[in-house]
Parts: structure tokens; C-alpha cells; sequence
């Protein structure tokens, strides 16, 4: 154990699940540790680092804003947030041209809750069985897994739970007490569960004939990382409302929700603010992230690297008995094996990638878009060598 592990464990509160790593640089798609090892990063904060760590676009906006002016409230006008409203209302889906600034995507969450239920007047929200939406309390009350909920009940009242890929079952549960039906396009912490084809046309179809607006959480998905700009792009629906989080500010806490006109007006002044929301160093990260995004054209890179990769795993799947599936759209894959694969996590950082989770048995994969073949090749060899070992750990012991 290091120094710097030594003084996050006595001061800090044990609120995440460490790995024993200490990661103090990075760059693009890798990262060093304190001792200077590195390793080609396939988590990126949980998609944080869409654009690469320490990408040159985000830094030099980073260093502008911090020269001028860090803080701002949304009491007053600002250049930095202005300019990130422009840039967002011009890749946002059809009408959603008004963002309502936040500083996480779980707050991002709660102020789509707010919005929906001021606007219609209704206070009940039909979420989805294995969705995640955050662990504040009302993204929680809308999140299915009862290893973040229980420890926290009662949650908040008028919160229901329907079948994913099931139009039926959201059917029974959706009427004119609904004041907002709340997905994401593909589930990430449940293990990158891809819908069936049409799934979200009929849920925009149960929505408007019960009145209800639809939430879809693009906090993962969105920004190019499923190879469209938005993942509802995939099934041609445009929701409501839609929350963005993570990616946009290229490593910056921000969020935004965005949505229509006629909801963004529902909420008055004072309802919804917040100390640091639109604060013009986030924006300014924000807007040079959209840049970037926009200019190389992520959204095709991720269709294009996402292939390679998807290739690549579904080859290992095929080749070994401890892996079942690959699924995912873009550069948001996973690969669920048939063992608990904690022991696989720190086999592979051993050998110099670093990959994600979702649940026991999944790996789930969200490198940045900017990703080559040769580092994806790389990654994937050590996957392969650390499942290839783990075979032969267990298989020589039956």
C-alpha cells in the first residue's frame, strides 16, 4: 500500500469499492499509476473520459476559463454558459432545444423528476426493472436494485417498476396518474441490455396516449458512445425529456437535462437552482467536449472501433467455456462469463488493462472513442489471457 492509498483509507469515507491502484496520470486511452506503470483504459471513469483523458482541447478551454473567471452564479448572465446552451441546443434531439444545467447526472435525474411532475401535475414515475438512475433520493427511488435501496428506505413515494423489453408490462402500469415513463436506451449497470427492436417506439406510443412524458437517460449512452449521438437514434424516438451526464464536460463535473419549450416553462424561477450548476469552468470543458466530439465525428469512430472490438470479444466468447455473451451497440460492450470475474479484474490490471463491471459476472467495456486498433488488440489479448488462466486454474483442479 502506498502513501497516497494510506491517506484515502484514514480520511476518507469507505464509500467505493477500491481497486488497489493508484492512478495520477493519463492521457487519451492510457493511464500511469504512482509508480509509473501503465495501463490502456477500458472504464474511463464509467464513460467519464469520452474524449480521452487530459484531451488538449479540454485543457487548453480548462486553463482559459481558470485565467478569467471560475465562478458564476446562474443568478447572473455568463459567456461560458451561454455558449454551451448554444452548442447544446444544436446536437440535441428534435425540440429539445432548452438544458436545465446540473453538476452530476444523478442531479440530472432529479431535476427530469421535478420537471415532469410540475408540468403534468401528475406525481407517479414508471421506471424500468434493472434500471440505475444514482443513489440521491429520488434518481434512487426510480433505480431497481435493492442493494442500493434497502439500505435507505423509505425512498420517495409514487415509483413503479416495469418489465424492460416488455410493452405490456409497461402498459399495465402507465395511465392518467403518470407523469413520466424513465428509461435508459440500454441498460448499463444491469449489464449493457440492448431492447428489442421497436421496444422504445411502442413506449413513446404508450406515453402519448396516457399524456405521460418520457425521460430516457443518456447519461452513459449519449455523445456519440453507441455510435449515434444519442442512443434513442437507433430506434428514431425522440423523448421529453433526456438527461446528459458524464462525457460532456470531457472529465468535468456537469450535467444537463434537456427538453422541450412548453416543460422547460413549468418550472418557475427559484424551484430548481444550485450554487455551482453552469459555474463557466464546467461550461467552457463542456463546449471544448462537444467541439471535439462534433469535429472528429466520435459518433462513426465509435461505430467503426466498436465493431473492431465487438469482433475481437465475441472471437474470445466463442473460443472459451468461462464466456457466454457479448452484447452492446458502439463502444459500450460488455461480454457476461459464467464466474464471479473480480479475481479476472485484477488479473487483467496485473498484465496492464483496466476494464469495468456490471453485476458479478459481466465485463463491461467503455474506452474512450478515441481508441486505436492496436490498443484495442492489446486490451483484448489480455482479457483473453487472464480468462485463458482462470480455465486452466479451475479446469485442472476438477
Amino acid at each position: 500500500m502506498n502513501r497516497f492509498e494510506e491517506l484515502e483509507d484514514s480520511y476518507g469515507v469507505a464509500a467505493f469499492q477500491k481497486m488497489p491502484l493508484t492512478l495520477v496520470r493519463g492521457k487519451g486511452s492510457l493511464v500511469w499509476d504512482a509508480e509509473g506503470k501503465e495501463y490502456i483504459d477500458f472504464m474511463t471513469g464509467y464513460g467519464v473520459a469520452l474524449v480521452g483523458h487530459a484531451n488538449d482541447l479540454v485543457i487548453k478551454a480548462i486553463a482559459q476559463q481558470a485565467s478569467s473567471l471560475i465562478t458564476c452564479h446562474g443568478s447572473f448572465y455568463n459567456d461560458a454558459r451561454a455558449e454551451l446552451f448554444e452548442r447544446l441546443a444544436k446536437i440535441a434531439p428534435r425540440g429539445l432545444g432548452k438544458a436545465l444545467l446540473t453538476n452530476s447526472g444523478t442531479e440530472t435525474v432529479e431535476a427530469a423528476i421535478k420537471l415532469a411532475r410540475r408540468h403534468t401535475g401528475r406525481k407517479k414515475i414508471v421506471s424500468m426493472k434493472g434500471g440505475f438512475h444514482g443513489k440521491t433520493y429520488g434518481s434512487l427511488s426510480a433505480t431497481w436494485n435493492r442493494k442500493y435501496r434497502d439500505p435507505f428506505v423509505p425512498l420517495l413515494d409514487g415509483f413503479e417498476f416495469a418489465d424492460y423489453g416488455d410493452p405490456e408490462s409497461l402498459e399495465r402500469l402507465v395511465g392518467q396518474d403518470t407523469a413520466a415513463v424513465l428509461a435508459e436506451p440500454i441498460q448499463g449497470e444491469s449489464g449493457i441490455l440492448v431492447p428489442p427492436e421497436g421496444y422504445f417506439r411502442q413506449v413513446r406510443e404508450v406515453c402519448d396516449r396516457a399524456g405521460a412524458l418520457l425521460i430516457l437517460d443518456e447519461i452513459q449512452t449519449g455523445l456519440g458512445r453507441t455510435g449515434k449521438m444519442w442512443a434513442s437514434e437507433h430506434w428514431g424516438v425522440v423523448p421529453d425529456i433526456m438527461t446528459v451526464s458524464k462525457a460532456l464536460g470531457g472529465g468535468v463535473p456537469v450535467g444537463a437535462a434537456l427538453t422541450r419549450d412548453d416543460i422547460a416553462s413549468s418550472l418557475k424561477g427559484g424551484e430548481h437552482t444550485s450554487t455551482f450548476a453552469g459555474n463557466p469552468l464546467s461550461c467552457a470543458a463542456a463546449s471544448a467536449a462537444l467541439d471535439f466530439i462534433v469535429e472528429n465525428d466520435l459518433p462513426a469512430r465509435a461505430r467503426e472501433k466498436g465493431k473492431v472490438m465487438k469482433d475481437g470479444l465475441t472471437r474470445i466468447a466463442s473460443g472459451h467455456k468461462l464466456a457466454r455473451e457479448v452484447r452492446g451497440l458502439g463502444l459500450m460492450l460488455a461480454l457476461q462469463t459464467r464466474v464471479d470475474i473480480h479475481s479476472l479484474l485484477l488479473a487483467a490490471e496485473e498484465r496492464g488493462a483496466i476494464f469495468a463491471y456490471s453485476g458479478r459476472e459481466t465485463f463491461r467495456f467503455l474506452p474512450a472513442l478515441v481508441i486505436d486498433d492496436d490498443q484495442i488488440r492489446r486490451g483484448l489479448q489480455i482479457l483473453e489471457g487472464a480468462i485463458g488462466e482462470e480455465e486452466k486454474r479451475r479446469f485442472q483442479q476438477d
